[in-house]
């Protein structure tokens, strides 16, 4: 089970497909966090130790964001992000999250692969997401 907070970007029904596949998934929303600046946002997630799943792509820079440095980050750099291409977009991952570590990993998923970048590991998944 991995523990995950919902930018408020992203629809919020994203948490509870996250739960429906077992994991814990709370809102920015839910936790009256919306407009809290990004900085901030990644620092909630640090202390709460919540991977966040974004639209955000700031939180791809790993300068701003070294993945060591939080529970996990999956940015959705997707071309449609309306709810339906995000939910078969994280539909596409949700096994990937059995196999795959998230904690100290940023995730760049996009339509047709999954970028891994964390400590001591780049990696691309194209052909099983």
């Amino acid at each position: 089970m991995i523990p995950f907070k919902i930018d408020e970007n992203l629809h919020p029904d994203v948490a509870p497909f996250l739960r429906d596949h077992g994991h814990d998934a709370v809102t920015v929303w839910d936790q009256g966090l919306r407009g809290t600046p990004d900085a901030n946002l990644a620092e909630v997630c640090r202390a709460e130790g919540r991977a966040l799943v974004t639209l955000d792509l700031d939180f791809a820079d790993i300068r701003a964001y070294p993945p060591e440095e939080y529970p996990g980050l999956i940015v959705l750099r997707i071309a449609f992000q309306d709810k339906v291409s995000v939910m078969e977009t994280l539909g596409r991952i949700v096994p990937l999250l059995e196999r795959e570590t998230l904690d100290k990993h940023l995730w760049i998923v996009d339509e047709q692969s999954v970028r891994i970048r964390g400590p001591n590991v780049e990696a691309d998944h194209d052909d099983d997401v």
